[in-house]
Parts: structure tokens; sequence; C-alpha cells
């Protein structure tokens, strides 16, 4: 049997086994990794947020990574930083506040539980599970749609004016990809 160790050549043969640790092998690859982890470099920025494609290796002239073609239409839908950042934090206030809601009343509920001041049915703690872990997964469509697009305005704080004008907005995009 052969296990897979960070690479695809790289195993542990089970064949044989220690008489005093039965768990553990008796041999261990001698050999060296195909790809080392100083060769694996994490890049700054993700795909698609960039405007110039990462180049692969430490050498400035090896050739980049090559996107898809994309016509000169589509330059203009690009958000700017603000308001990105904008949305990240919206996302994760109004997916984190339920989140956390929900993991302190599941603590509560236990330590109520343990200490036998009120046992509380296991419906009741299901229920708040449900609400509000469902409620932090709606916090993500929410959070986007609720941001403001335009870079000079910050929108109110619950963005409720901005979820009218971009839920309206969005299916006149996909009304006229549609057509």
């Amino acid at each position: 049997m052969k296990t897979l160790i960070c690479a695809p050549n790289s195993s542990i043969i089970l064949s044989k086994l220690s008489p005093c640790r039965p768990n553990f092998p008796a041999s261990y690859p001698t050999e060296k990794l195909n790809h080392p982890f100083c060769t694996l470099k994490p890049y700054a920025s993700a795909k698609g947020f960039s405007s110039t494609p990462p180049t692969v290796g430490k050498d400035a002239n090896e050739r980049p990574i090559r996107r898809k073609n994309i016509d000169d239409g589509d330059a203009d839908d690009e958000l700017p930083s603000t308001v990105i950042y904008r949305i990240i934090r919206r996302i994760l206030f109004c997916v984190g506040v339920p989140m956390g809601l929900g993991l302190m009343f599941m603590h509560i509920f236990g330590v109520l539980r343990e200490n036998q001041v009120y046992d509380a049915p296991r419906w009741l703690a299901f229920m708040t599970a449900f609400l509000t872990f469902g409620a932090s997964s709606v916090g993500i469509a929410y959070g986007a749609l609720s941001a403001s697009l335009d870079a000079e305005k910050d929108g109110s704080f619950l963005g409720v004016e901005q979820i009218q004008k971009n839920w309206v907005d969005m299916w006149q995009e996909e009304d006229a990809a549609a057509k």
C-alpha cells in the first residue's frame, strides 16, 4: 500500500511493520521530493483582481501565465478597490455577526445544561443554529447587494436603498446578456 505525501512520487511503503510500534511504518522515503517546498510560492493577487498576470519562477525572462482574451468593452466593468473593500467589509459583517451569535447561543445552551441550570430542549438549540447559520449564509448575498457600487458614496448603514438599486441593475444586466 502506498501513501502520497506532498508529491506524486514520494511514498511510504507500509508492508514492513515495526514489532514494537505496529501502527507506524518501518521504512521512510529517502528520495527527494520532485517539487520542493521552496519553489511553491503564493501570489499576492488573486485571479481576476490583478491587471498584470503573475510570472512563474524566479527568472523574469520566463513566460508569464496567459489569460483569456477579453474584449475591450468589458474593461469598464472593473470595480474600484474602495468598492471591493466596502463589499468585503459588508459581507464579513453580515456573515460574522449571525455566525458569532449562533456559536454564542450554542455555548450558552451547553453551559446551562452542564451546570444543570436549564435543560434546554434539543429542538431549541437546533432551531437557533438553523436560524443563525442560515442568516449568515444569506449574509453573503445581502452584503454584496447592499454595498454602494459608487466609489464616492458610502451608502447607509443597512443599505436597503442600495439593495433595491443593485437588484434591479443585476436583473437588467442578466436580461441584456440573455438577448
